[in-house]
């Protein structure tokens, strides 16, 4: 019979949040896959649980898929950890999870503690639209075309990050997208828990005096759509009717001319009166 597995959340730094379903899982599982055995071993010492464990981390996880779809195949029901919070988000657990589901093999999942869902929770920042982009690219032309592309993203936009890397991102956040509002969550559940919300501006200069401590969740403003709308009307603005219908080269010319009217505002007809004008 065909084993199951288990995505099991754990606490992001206060114990009594493991939940009794979840403290069950793990004593009750035949094998417990952690991204960090060490880690997890002082979490099931805290609650008595002898469960065996074998490591699965961002390093090793795809050969460790391996060995674990064949305990599953042998009927085994294995419970995924990761240090804190729940798996597959930011953490190790996705490839995994994707290869059970290839193979037909169950897979069922426990609510439990996130980091960024408590931090949104209580930032007061607007929740209904939100987007989790987890931690940004290090750096090089992959970091400044996803800070390009987040420029223009109208929802909250939740990051993780490191404290040795907060000063940094925050000042490429502001570069890229402006002096927006944004929250900093720190050491969340834990004794000394933090949220601050400033502006970008202010958060660079704050962590230029004062050390960062501890992982950060940053809870970013969206976009302005009447600001984008401005500046996208600047940008036309500035740019000749030939100019903009090359953008959409690759279009048919009644498309193309169709589409520069939509970002422009006006009618098909004015566009092309506009470039009959241009041509004479």
């Amino acid at each position: 019979m065909t084993g199951r597995l288990i995505v099991c959340p754990t606490p992001i730094g206060n114990m009594e949040d493991m939940t009794e379903r979840g403290r069950r899982v793990l004593e009750e599982a035949d094998l417990i896959a952690a991204e960090d055995t060490r880690h997890t071993l002082g979490l099931l010492n805290h609650f008595g649980i002898k469960t065996p464990m074998i490591s699965c981390h961002r390093y090793n996880e795809q050969e460790r898929a391996d060995l674990i779809l064949e305990k599953l195949r042998e009927g085994m029901t294995v419970a995924l950890v990761s240090d804190a919070g729940t798996p597959a988000i930011s953490d190790p657990g996705e490839i995994l999870v994707r290869r059970c589901r290839q193979e037909g093999i169950p897979v069922t999942a426990l609510p439990g503690a996130c980091a960024f869902v408590t931090a949104l929770s209580m930032s007061g920042m607007n929740s209904r639209r939100f987007v989790f982009e987890g931690f940004l690219p290090a750096g090089g032309k992959e970091r400044r075309e996803r800070l390009a592309a987040l420029s223009k993203e109208e929802r909250t936009v939740i990051f993780y990050e490191a404290p040795h890397h907060l000063h940094k991102t925050l000042a490429d956040l502001l570069e890229a997208l402006g002096d927006r509002e944004i929250a900093l969550g720190r050491e969340l559940t834990k004794r000394y828990e933090e949220m601050l919300i400033m502006r970008l501006s202010a958060a660079v200069s704050y962590y230029q005096e004062k050390e960062p401590r501890g992982e950060y969740v940053l809870i970013l403003q969206g976009a302005d759509p009447l600001v984008l709308a401005r500046e996208e009307k600047k940008r036309w603005e500035g740019m000749s009717l030939t100019e903009h219908m090359a953008l959409y080269s690759d279009l048919p010319a009644k498309e193309a001319m169709k589409q520069v009217a939509k970002d422009r505002g006006v009618s098909k007809r004015d566009v092309y009166n506009g470039l009959l004008k241009e041509e004479s």
